[in-house]
């Protein structure tokens, strides 16, 4: 059998690169020699995160849209140009037997060249609402990897698999390590633990709400673990002390998990995903900044089936204190929660995708 080449895309987010590279980690524990090749937009985290998982990468002059008339918005016809060419002569050179991507700007220029070059291209879309890039490439697409049900407004159903989104491994199996956590994270284990997430770059509005209602967590005899993001991480840190560990980011998700009793966290789709396969009790705070709405929507496909509970962010100031005190009153309501969220775990997601890619082969 010849040397199996596969090129893979997407960036912009953690939450586009990190399925990336789990399809890539799986492709490559199936087939050892096969060759990789990352594409990505030149200026965004890809470009450090994929060398760092030990995968070559290239990077396309391309950015999004911005929804007001900018000199971005201008150079939006020259980028795209530039961009299709350089993915022709990516594709010709490295001649891959499937392109894969999993949404964000530099996926859309490279897999349109692989439909048009008669490449067989395989979409990963994470979201309950997807992104425009990948409404567009859905229609040449062969196969369309989705983590939610009911997209068939959105894509064409005779190409839909319900996969799931790619998680991380090591949480498939934190039950088992929470003495370890405990231990790592320096905590007593005779207090709860609330577990903030606010992504890879940090939430303000998420901050600004924990910062405000620090005082009354301690008074209830809740320990903190309050992942602030790396641009928030100066006006935080402050807050450290025996009771409240402030992170810019966290390196061991499995321990921390672990260790979580509540977890309060953003809605984007590999947050939602890991916390469905962790099985926590979690209060979602959606971003409203983001395109079509898709994380309220990704928190409200969890909320319709019982598995957390959502707050809008217009609504943090009057009912947080009441909603997170009613939970952590409540252990029936706590387990109930881990209960139904863990129903909707799709945890062999990476695999099923794998599968479906090497039919394409």
């Amino acid at each position: 059998m010849e040397k199996l080449k596969f090129i893979l895309s997407g960036g912009g987010t953690g939450g586009h690169i990190y399925p990336a590279v789990a399809i890539a980690n799986e492709l490559k524990s199936r087939f050892p020699d096969a060759e990789f090749l990352f594409v990505g937009a030149k200026d965004k985290m890809e470009m450090q995160k994929v060398p760092q998982a030990g995968y070559k990468i290239e990077g396309l002059w391309i950015a999004g849209l911005q929804r007001k008339l900018t000199l971005q918005n201008a150079m939006f016809p020259f980028k795209l140009i530039d961009s299709l060419w350089k993915s022709r002569k990516i594709i010709k050179k490295f001649k891959p037997n499937v392109v894969i991507g999993t949404g964000g700007f530099a996926s859309g220029p490279l897999l349109q060249m692989a439909n048009m070059m008669r490449i067989p291209t395989v979409i990963q879309e994470q979201n309950s609402y997807p992104g425009i890039t990948n409404k567009i490439l859905s229609k040449k697409a062969n196969k369309i990897c989705v983590a939610y049900e009911n997209l068939e407004r959105f894509f064409p159903k005779e190409k839909m698999i319900l996969t799931g989104n790619p998680v991380r491994q090591d949480l498939i199996d934190i039950e088992s390590k929470r003495e370890e956590a405990i231990q790592y994270f320096n905590l007593d284990p005779n207090k709860k633990t609330l577990l903030v997430l606010g992504g890879s770059l940090g939430a303000r509005r998420v901050n600004q709400l924990i910062e405000k209602e620090l005082d009354k967590f301690i008074a209830q005899d809740v320990q903190v673990i309050w992942q602030c993001g790396k641009l928030y991480f100066e006006d935080y840190k402050k807050y450290n002390s025996n009771n409240v560990q402030v992170l810019a980011f966290i390196d061991r998700m499995d321990l921390v998990y672990s260790a979580a009793d509540i977890v309060i966290s953003r809605a984007g789709a590999s947050s939602v995903s890991e916390l469905c396969i962790v099985g926590k009790p979690v209060i979602f705070i959606p971003s409203p900044n983001v395109a079509e709405d898709h994380q309220t929507k990704n928190a409200k496909s969890i909320v319709d089936k019982k598995g957390a509970i959502m707050l809008r962010e217009l609504e943090l100031d009057s009912q947080f204190s009441l909603v997170f005190e009613a939970l952590l009153k409540d252990q029936g309501k706590q387990d109930q929660l881990s209960k139904n969220i863990k129903h909707l775990a799709l945890p062999n997601a990476t695999k099923q995708i794998v599968d479906e890619i090497l039919k394409l082969v």
